[in-house]
């Protein structure tokens, strides 16, 4: 095995007011590889003080940033993407190394990074108002769109270039300030990211980038009264602090998914195996669009999993670096010892392996999980019914139609579903009936395009509000009333 090596240590900053700054007390903490174990930078360990030094500058600059154009802060979302671009290879090198997918995923991500930008640049031009009719003759009514002021954004290390996008570039490109603090074991990737940021040209204060603990700098975003909206992206347990701290404020909450993919006893089996592939091990299965659980109709199981195995059998887990490789290590022991917890449950219940099953030997560190199949797995185990979010394929038979859509409305969760059959009511009642606020019909759960809306439906554990295209700058403007006389 050769793992390329880390760059030499170095302590990476965070940008403040327009300039790169350290955390105020001098602290910082170790950022390691999931892929080597090495030391690959130390970062800042911001405090609820830089938090706000920070949220002060934002505030500063928001109003002068609020009066510029929507042409204007298009060219600058521009100025971003082609700097991404230009910074294409050493932003895939930085995302392979710090956060630990394969070569391929990472090229796909930075690549969906420069669409997120144009794409908030272009839509920020259409952001429009309308005009009301008065109740009384002589008046006119206009209802424009104000931008909030200033946006605190809090994102997570499974995809720390696409996630943060989702919500920085929506924001900007409708004239707020940003204040976003990166997750801590991808903070170098995020670093990396705000590096393009800051050669756009912004205005001092209209970005700014504090890294440190969530529940010290990420809270303080979330309670300072100088933030009037915030963008989480995240799990369900932090996404409820972030709620409770930001009460009050415009909230845009991406959390955490169970979503099935639902095998029908009609589908096409080859192309559902196919699809469980991606929907179960795309960045090591860390993704709240990941298969969590397939539900598959008893009457075509057994076909199922041993379509399911051989492919399973072929996904290579490896160095990330390795050009072969389709799977890397996960990101973090955390989510690997849930992967210990889950999978061992699922065994206890009375599930088979029948791929994997456990973390593999070899591996510069202990984060490299087996891509595993489980088959039999009892509906009520942790796999089933918790977000694993790791590398499993946890197949639980079904009867009916009606059982699958049972077994989806009964999870906490409500983000989002697939299903496969050739019946396309049978998809559409699918789709009518499951309370998820995505379904996709004959296509993997981990298939979505960035410019389309995506979030979990009302009253389950899945957040509120719409990341994707303009949906975010629906939250991070209001409305406002001008009667003219």
């Amino acid at each position: 095995m050769s793992i390329a090596a880390a760059p030499s240590s170095a302590t990476r900053g965070m940008f403040v007011a327009g300039a790169w700054t350290g955390a105020a007390s001098g602290e910082t903490f170790t950022s390691e590889s999931p892929a080597t174990g090495e030391t690959i930078a130390h970062v800042p360990q911001g405090s609820r003080d830089d938090a706000r030094r920070a949220i002060a500058a934002a505030n500063d600059a928001a109003a002068a940033w609020s009066r510029t154009t929507a042409f204007e802060r298009a060219a600058c979302m521009h100025r971003i993407a082609d700097e991404v671009e230009k910074r294409r290879d050493s932003l895939v090198h930085t995302l392979t190394l710090d956060q630990g997918k394969p070569l391929h995923e990472s090229r796909d991500e930075v690549d969906e990074l420069v669409a997120y930008w144009r794409n908030a640049a272009e839509d920020g031009k259409r952001l429009e108002g309308r005009l009301a009719n008065s109740f009384t003759p002589g008046k006119r009514v206009l209802l424009v769109r104000r931008p909030r002021g200033v946006v605190g954004v809090i994102t997570p290390w499974n995809w720390p270039y696409t996630m943060p996008a989702e919500l920085i570039a929506p924001a900007l490109a409708s004239g707020n300030a940003v204040v976003w603090t990166p997750a801590p074991t991808t903070a170098v990737a995020g670093i990396s990211l705000a590096e393009c940021i800051a050669e756009a040209d912004l205005p001092p204060g209209v970005f700014n980038l504090v890294t440190g603990p969530g529940d010290v700098v990420g809270d303080e975003i979330a309670r300072n009264p100088g933030t009037h909206g915030i963008g989480f992206i995240g799990s369900t347990a932090t996404g409820r602090k972030v709620a409770e701290a930001g009460a009050g404020k415009a909230l845009v909450l991406e959390l955490g998914g169970n979503g099935p993919v639902v095998v029908m006893d009609d589908a096409d089996l080859e192309l559902a195996a196919e699809a469980a592939v991606t929907a179960c091990f795309l960045c090591a299965g860390q993704s709240c669009t990941a298969g969590e659980r397939l539900l598959v109709h008893r009457a075509v199981k057994d076909e199922f999993v041993a379509r399911l195995r051989e492919k399973v059998q072929a996904v290579l887990l490896g160095d990330p670096f390795a050009e072969e490789t389709t799977m890397g290590p996960l990101n973090n022991e955390g989510v690997a010892q849930k992967m210990d917890d889950h999978v061992a449950d699922a065994l206890e219940r009375g599930a088979d392996v029948v791929h994997g099953g456990r973390r593999a030997d070899g591996f510069p560190t202990r984060l490299y999980w087996q891509p595993t199949l489980l088959d039999n797995v009892p509906p009520d185990s942790l796999v089933a019914t918790e977000e694993t979010f790791g590398p499993v394929a946890p197949v639980v038979a079904i009867d009916s139609l009606d059982e699958a859509i049972r077994l989806t409305n009964a999870s906490p969760y409500g983000l989002l579903s697939a299903i496969f059959t050739r019946d396309l009511a049978q998809g559409l009642r699918f789709a009518e009936e499951v309370r998820t606020g995505w379904v996709n019909v004959n296509d993997s759960s981990n298939y979505w395009e960035a410019h389309l809306p995506f979030g979990g439906r009302a009253g389950t554990a899945s957040g509120i509000g719409r990341v994707g295209g303009n949906a975010p700058m629906e939250s991070f403007t209001e409305l406002q009333t001008v009667v003219l006389s």
